[in-house]
């Protein structure tokens, strides 16, 4: 009796130990996958660096109310820079793609950023995400409310945040002259007076709270072989648009009036040329204002282009003048021009630097 007693006590010593075991086991899974969240947080935090480490281009640039500025790379997220060091954000801190098309700041001060795959915003501390609804799109525009516009894909409309909703409008489009052309935003510009111009690569619309207008191939004075491939617009201080091409240039609406103004200007190649070069990608023999994938107006009224293949060009109202950035980059090719907070011209190349204008020359931003 008293040996089985033994055993019995000794088995429930065991029981008892094994319960003990799984249990600061249990305790120390949880300390750990506490930790790994801890760590995790840790590292977007620390994440940072010296100088800007992008390689490929910086298609969006954007400073902040509080001075800080935002880098939006071709592939590899965004970075915020404090004046200090650059902080880096992928997919892994939540953003929806690591391709950034715009950046903008709301009222309250939350960042919103246009990725290939949606928006998101970010206030600090998380990010939250957009996606937009392709499924209930809506054609009348007037029937939503908002200032913040983005991208939405290679589809046929744009969204627009209410404050709540991400609402999917419906372009009224236009014949497509070029089936190679989608009506996918590749830019968007407001106006002095409030208006929207949203630039697709087949063509240009504008809001102005009311109606949307359309500016397609016959609407811009384009001859048969001239096809747009829309890339950037600005409507300037003066109320002109500029509407930048990839192939066929520069094209100006004053008013009514619609001008080529490459061509005018001479620096437009002829298209057989231009088309020989973009099927054996010569893309250096293109010297003149041919593919403009940026343009912006600096704080003294002149009108700035960037070129995928000569560079920036400045136009003053009666000269136009190429600047050649940096001969040390293997392209010249310019992804975005943005004017700062303090009226400095800063450029976004392909390689991933940021240039900045000096009134002569281009000086290294970071």
């Amino acid at each position: 009796m008293r040996h089985i007693r033994k055993a019995k006590m000794n088995r429930k010593i065991k029981l008892i130990y094994l319960i003990l075991i799984l249990t600061l086991n249990i305790s120390c899974v949880e300390k750990k996958s506490n930790e790994k969240e801890v760590n995790k947080s840790e590292l977007v935090k620390t994440s940072k660096t010296d100088t800007l480490k992008f390689t490929s281009g910086i298609r969006a640039i954007f400073q902040d109310s509080k001075g800080d500025y935002w880098l939006g790379s071709h592939h590899e997220g965004i970075s915020h820079y404090d004046g200090e060091s650059f902080e880096y954000f992928t997919t892994k801190e939540g953003l929806q793609d690591n391709q950034i098309r715009s950046i903008q700041e709301d009222k309250n001060g939350i960042i919103w950023i246009g990725t290939a795959k949606g928006v998101c915003s970010y206030n600090g501390d998380k990010f939250t995400s957009y996606l937009t609804e392709f499924n209930s799109p809506k054609l009348d525009w007037n029937a939503t409310i908002g200032n913040l516009w983005f991208y939405a894909g290679e589809e046929d409309g744009i969204n627009r945040f209410d404050g709540m909703n991400m609402n999917y409008l419906i372009f009224p489009k236009p014949k497509n002259v070029d089936s190679y052309n989608s009506f996918g935003i590749t830019d968007i510009s407001k106006d002095k007076d409030g208006k929207i111009w949203i630039a697709t690569y087949a063509a240009l619309f504008s809001y102005d709270g009311k109606i949307v207008d359309i500016f397609e191939h016959k609407k811009l004075n384009l001859e048969d072989n001239e096809l747009l491939h829309i890339r950037s617009v600005l409507a300037d201080s003066k109320g002109r648009v500029w509407i930048g091409n990839n192939g066929i240039g520069v094209i100006l609406k004053t008013g009514e009036s619609i001008t080529h103004f490459s061509k005018e200007q001479g620096k437009l190649l002829q298209m057989n040329e231009f088309e020989a070069n973009i099927r054996t990608q010569q893309f250096s023999k293109n010297t003149g204002l041919q593919s403009v994938f940026a343009i912006e107006e600096d704080g003294e009224g002149n009108i700035w282009f960037g070129d995928r293949d000569s560079g920036a060009w400045k136009y003053d109202g009666k000269n136009l003048t190429n600047y050649t950035i940096d001969n040390k980059i293997s392209t010249p090719m310019i992804w975005s021009i943005y004017k700062d907070n303090s009226n400095n011209l800063l450029f976004g190349m392909a390689d991933g630097g940021v240039n900045k204008f000096n009134g002569k020359s281009f000086d290294k931003m970071f």
